[in-house]
């Protein structure tokens, strides 16, 4: 036994009679040496645990959470159980009383069929048991307080021992650690009673001692294949209103655009299987550019494409690491490149190599990444000759994946095809961004198609703006340039011309040029210049690829007195003179409203443009917005009306 001083009382601890090891209780009496029998210790003087505590009319609970978990414990410790039978509710007070009663109190009800018949029923526990606690509650100084006003722990039949009374329904618990085990067991196909021998053995304890019982466990499992049977019942029907709905939105858009396209294919049992839909603008990209960007189904989407695209096939098209899009992608369109962007390889080299080969996996990574920097067909099939054999790796069934595929990944296979810089790293996680803003697993489809819609809009609305493009380099190329090139193109070339500063150029016999960075020495590029054509070639085919042009292209042109490039290398898709919007004539004729609706539009994009850097930005936005420019409209619709119209000039210029 410990004590404590405290404010000249003596505060005693000492085992706690329920017999938990964990359990004490602690008492104040006057002096170090006095003493006080548990049982005769007043209630207000009881500091810690009160589970051996028979209750009291009288006694005082915080709550009625409080009371039933007490009383539930003196009834475990006496052999019974207990259960929540009444309670009565006032206006001002909320529930005022309540009433726990032992788990054999009152009588089973009889059951009776259909026809009036009595039902046979299992035999019941209950035998009218009068033990109970009834509680009332009352406000003390603003403090709610429960009381018990009734008490009485007279049972009609007998009590059990503490072997038979963890049996009783009401203490039988599986806890969710226990859970998540039975569940796990249970998809692996272990029997039930295998599982319960499993959960004895992982708990060390004897068999039948569990805290619920073999029963427990299958009505546990039972019950859990029943939710996941409705949930996905529920689900399924779900999915088929949705993409009903779906459908529907399609159609009303077809009315809307007319060079909105979808199409769909149904199974045996008349439901969607396959769906696809592009937008007008996407299949006038494709028409205008001659490039897009990839379908993510197989054979059916991309017969789809070509459908919407009015039979007109791709230049190159990416997808990820799948042999059967590949296959497709080889079916479809056997005129295209097929090409897998490097960010798609190098994230699953990690996960396919770095368990098997252990420690070497760095240094594999090391030799992978090399790869990337070779030149020609020939030093590649070297080098990866040399790598697997290395690493032991003839016979790993992703090695041969990846070699199969390494047309479509390898530089020296994909260099050279325009892929508009859709399979870098940065474009890649500009989609991932993109996607997880407007799509989760609770996304419907309607709203991820309304939501893709909305995006596409934004978009042309702000990739044109060029007018708040600060300039880097000062070179009279770069600010040539941003007169003519948008926003992403331009900062593309302006990135290119900041680091073609850093390259020393050597020329050679033949009038080609030999391009080498500064510090870095392990890797030169052959530059040709024919001025009398105004071409520029370079052995990194960087502008065949992206249709920007080099740092070592632009290295030469700068030194060559160039003060802005040749009409041929701004592309039309990164021209920002290249709307896609086709104009109506008769909107064409610009009167009185001409340069208001220009300064509008000016206003709009600076807008769009400022809102779009924070989230709480753009919620302000849309509030503020929303709500004013309702306001102008009502005041427009109130204005008088005359006979006289105005025609303004409504069309979308390429900066929107």
């Amino acid at each position: 036994m410990t004590s404590l001083a405290t404010k000249n009382l003596w505060i005693r601890k000492q085992q706690c009679p329920c017999g938990d090891w964990k359990c004490y209780i602690t008492y104040e009496c006057d002096s170090e040496e006095g003493s006080v029998a548990p049982e005769s210790v007043k209630e207000d003087k009881m500091l810690s645990c009160r589970a051996m505590i028979t209750p009291y009319v009288g006694m005082v609970f915080k709550s009625d959470d409080e009371a039933f978990e007490h009383y539930g414990n003196f009834a475990r410790k006496s052999g019974f159980s207990i259960r929540k039978e009444r309670s009565r509710i006032s206006p001002q007070l909320g529930v005022y009383k309540r009433d726990f009663v032992c788990y054999r109190s009152g009588f089973a009800p009889v059951k009776r069929k259909a026809n009036g018949e009595h039902q046979r029923d299992r035999k019941s526990v209950r035998c009218g048991c009068d033990a109970k606690m009834y509680l009332s509650k009352e406000v003390v100084d603003g403090v709610s307080q429960w009381f018990v006003v009734q008490f009485s722990n007279i049972h009609n039949h007998e009590l059990l021992e503490d072997d038979q009374v963890r049996l009783l329904p009401a203490y039988r618990k599986i806890h969710e650690a226990d859970q998540e085990r039975i569940l796990l067991l249970s998809k692996a196909g272990f029997p039930i009673h295998r599982i319960v021998k499993m959960l004895e053995v992982e708990k060390g304890i004897q068999g039948g001692h569990l805290p619920f019982l073999e029963r427990d466990v299958r009505n546990f499992v039972q019950n859990r294949k029943k939710i996941v049977q409705e949930n996905e019942a529920l689900l399924s029907e779900k999915r088929e209103n949705d993409v009903l709905e779906l459908l529907e939105v399609c159609k009303a858009m077809k009315e809307a655009d007319v060079e909105f396209v979808y199409d769909f294919t149904v199974d045996e049992n008349e439901k969607v299987e396959n769906i696809a839909w592009s937008y007008g603008d996407s299949v006038n990209a494709n028409v205008m550019f001659g490039d897009d960007e990839t379908p993510q189904s197989f054979a059916w989407a991309l017969q789809a494409f070509l459908r919407f695209t009015r039979g007109r096939c791709p230049q190159t098209i990416l997808s990820d690491l799948d042999p059967g899009l590949r296959d497709a992608v080889r079916n479809e369109f056997p005129g295209t490149k097929h090409v897998i962007p490097v960010w798609n390889i190098i994230n699953k080299v990690s996960s396919w190599f770095s368990l098997p080969l252990g420690s070497r996996y760095a240094e594999f990574k090391s030799e992978f990444n090399a790869l990337f920097n070779i030149e020609n067909t020939e030093e590649f099939e070297l080098q990866w000759s040399q790598m697997i054999s290395v690493f032991g790796l003839d016979s790993d069934k992703h090695i041969d994946l990846l070699y199969s595929v390494r047309a479509s990944w390898a530089q020296p296979y994909v260099r050279g095809y325009f892929l508009a810089r859709m399979a870098t790293t940065a474009y890649s996680k500009s989609i991932d961004a993109f996607l997880k803003g407007i799509f989760t697993q609770h996304t419907c489809l309607r709203s991820f198609f309304e939501q893709v819609g909305i995006s596409a809009n934004f978009q042309r609305q702000t990739h044109q703006e060029t007018q708040f493009t600060n300039l880097r380099t000062c070179i009279p190329i770069e600010e040539h340039a941003r007169s003519i090139l948008t926003p992403y193109a331009f900062n593309a070339l302006q990135q290119e011309l900041s680091l073609a500063m850093q390259y020393a150029t050597s020329e050679m016999a033949n009038g080609s040029y030999i391009i080498r960075h500064f510090k870095r020495l392990d890797g030169e590029w052959l530059v040709f210049w024919l001025p009398e054509d105004e071409q520029i070639h370079c052995s990194c085919k960087e502008f065949e690829s992206s249709g920007i042009l080099c740092r070592h292209a632009l290295h030469v042109l700068v030194i060559k007195n160039y003060f802005q490039l040749p009409d041929k290398y701004y592309l039309s898709r990164w021209r920002r003179e290249c709307s896609l919007l086709v104009e109506d004539e008769h909107n064409n004729q610009s009167i009185n409203g001409g340069e208001w609706f220009q300064e509008y539009q000016s206003l709009m994009e600076t807008l769009f443009s400022e809102s779009s850097m924070t989230k709480e930005r753009s919620d302000f936005v849309r509030k503020e917005l929303t709500k004013e420019l309702n306001r102008i409209l009502n005041e427009v619709r109130n204005l008088p009306e005359t006979d006289e119209v105005c025609n303004m000039n409504m069309t979308v210029s390429p900066n929107s």
